[in-house]
């Protein structure tokens, strides 16, 4: 029987997200059993400052890395929406598992049910400018901690935002009062994805993983990460970018202080260069943003 330690973060959903995987893995190789190395992040560590003054970049998924590099582990799970837009060095995402639903919500109340000048609580530039948009009169306060602790932070006659496959994870979507259209309020990239990253050098691991590769999932998350990397942003910068299922790009991109955005949309018909998708629509973001900021 081959051993496979799978390191993750320690919270209720990573820990959920990695045992799922687990279960793929032991399913598709019969011959391999799995045991979890868990971890705890800076991002855990420091549940006080907001992220965007962290620095953003792998905030959430460094030590778990460290972990696979180091040997205590032989992969690692993470939500692909926390991988910084540069894979790590001596790592490749060995496999990215089929998508939950990619889009973010509303906890609380819904758009329509909230007050002129109500309060909306998000950790994360990208929401907050996305909703602006929507609705300029919103106020906004900051929200760090897990499920349930930002679940237990709701203001008074107003909402919280979470990713809707947060809280499917945990079977709590009975929670939201509305999911937001992916056309208003474009996901972060990888959202709803969990990625699996091993070593570049593991080509027996490798060869476990690429049996739990969702191709498809694969194919979305890769043109994504193709339009992160080219702004060279992380989960701290107001972007967002989604590969529908029936092939529609949406990417979103705001000024750092959320005051100016732009978002594009299109098909990408059935084009095997995903990648160069990704890159050209940085690149028309840019530009774009650049033309209503003169």
């Amino acid at each position: 029987m081959t051993q496979l330690r799978i390191a993750t973060r320690s919270s209720a959903q990573a820990r959920t997200q990695a045992e799922n995987i687990g279960a793929l893995i032991e399913r598709t190789s019969p011959g391999v059993s799995v045991e979890y190395v868990f971890v705890d992040t800076h991002g855990d560590v420091n549940q006080t400052t907001p992220l965007h003054q962290m620095g953003g970049q792998g905030v959430f998924v460094k030590e778990v890395q460290r972990a696979v590099l180091d040997g205590a582990a032989d992969i690692a799970v993470h939500s692909a929406k926390d991988l910084p837009s540069q894979t790590a060095d001596g790592l490749v995402i060995a496999a990215v598992g089929e998508r939950r639903t990619p889009n973010d919500a509303l906890i609380g109340r819904s758009l329509d049910d909230l007050a002129i000048g109500a309060t909306v609580a998000t950790g994360s530039v990208r929401r907050r400018a996305q909703l602006m948009r929507m609705r300029p009169d919103l106020q906004f306060v900051d929200l760090r901690g897990n499920i349930q602790t930002r679940l237990s932070k709701i203001p008074d006659g107003g909402a919280i935002v979470m990713a809707v496959a947060a809280l499917e994870i945990l079977g709590m979507a009975d929670h939201i009062a509305q999911v937001l259209d992916i056309d208003v309020a474009v996901p972060m990239v990888g959202q709803g994805s969990v990625a699996v990253e091993a070593r570049l050098d593991a080509t027996a691991t490798l060869e476990i993983l690429s049996a739990i590769d969702h191709v498809s999932s694969r194919y979305a998350v890769e043109t994504e990460r193709a339009f992160l990397a080219e702004l060279g942003a992380g989960c701290s910068l107001p972007v967002g970018a989604h590969l529908t299922k029936d092939g529609v790009f949406h990417a979103f991109m705001a000024t750092d202080d959320c005051s100016d955005s732009v978002q594009l949309v299109g098909s990408i018909g059935d084009t095997d260069d995903n990648i160069a998708v990704g890159v050209a629509a940085a690149h028309e973001c840019r530009t774009r943003l650049a033309e209503v900021t003169e």
